[in-house]
């Protein structure tokens, strides 16, 4: 008997949001879609979308922080006995403030949802792919992950961690089959969160400033 074919989203907030546009393109494909994150009421519009353009889609709430969360969120699709193909980290949390301005809790936040959350969600999907010998693991970076600069110190440490985590995966686990990408999003993409933290860049004001996510599918 075949196996359902799979894909997996970790991060999925608004519905024009890349992870969302990018759940939208993989149900397109044939992928049945799994994506979680904290918001079920978000996580439900994305649901609604794909399911009326006859796409195939579970939600799961999960915190990408929470080991237990990312167990479960696996656990669903081992039952499920789907094959996964595709696993997206798209989790990050961008906060700006001068080094002396950063508590250590605001510290350790950025570093969780970056890192900590990408290498238990490396485990559970790695596992997964093992069984069928292949599978491609993608990471979202930033401008962040190469280079830092005040005020965003804090977030460029923790994303210059998550692709360091993403070197050291491609080269354990590729000679197993499994791909291991860290692409670098180098700019803004057109949506809920880059309105509200960058006012002044909306398209309507400043065109051609924004990326809009389905460029990247």
């Amino acid at each position: 008997m075949n196996q359902l074919r799979s894909a997996i989203i970790l991060g999925v907030g608004p519905e024009r949001g890349l992870d969302a546009v990018l759940a939208q393109h993989f149900a397109t494909k044939g992928l049945h879609v799994y994506i979680a994150g904290r918001s079920e009421e978000k996580l439900q519009k994305v649901v609604d979308s794909i399911s009326r353009n006859g796409g195939n889609i579970t939600s799961v709430v999960a915190d990408a922080t929470q080991e237990y969360d990312i167990d479960h969120l696996f656990d669903v699709i081992y039952f499920d006995g789907s094959a996964l193909e595709l696993a997206v980290y798209n989790v990050d949390s961008n906060i700006s403030l001068p080094i002396l301005e950063t508590t250590t809790e605001t510290f350790t936040t950025l570093w969780q949802q970056n890192c900590l959350g990408a290498f238990l969600f490396a485990k559970a999907a790695i596992e997964c792919m093992k069984k069928n010998k292949q599978g491609t693991l993608i990471y979202t970076g930033a401008t962040a992950s190469l280079r830092a600069k005040p005020p965003f110190t804090a977030f460029a440490s923790a994303k210059a961690a998550l692709r360091s985590l993403a070197q050291g995966l491609a080269r354990e686990f590729g000679p197993e089959g499994i791909h291991v990408v860290h692409t670098i999003i180098d700019g803004v993409i057109n949506g809920e969160r880059a309105k509200q933290q960058f006012p002044d860049y909306y398209p309507g004001q400043r065109p051609g400033r924004y990326v809009e996510s389905r460029g990247y599918c």
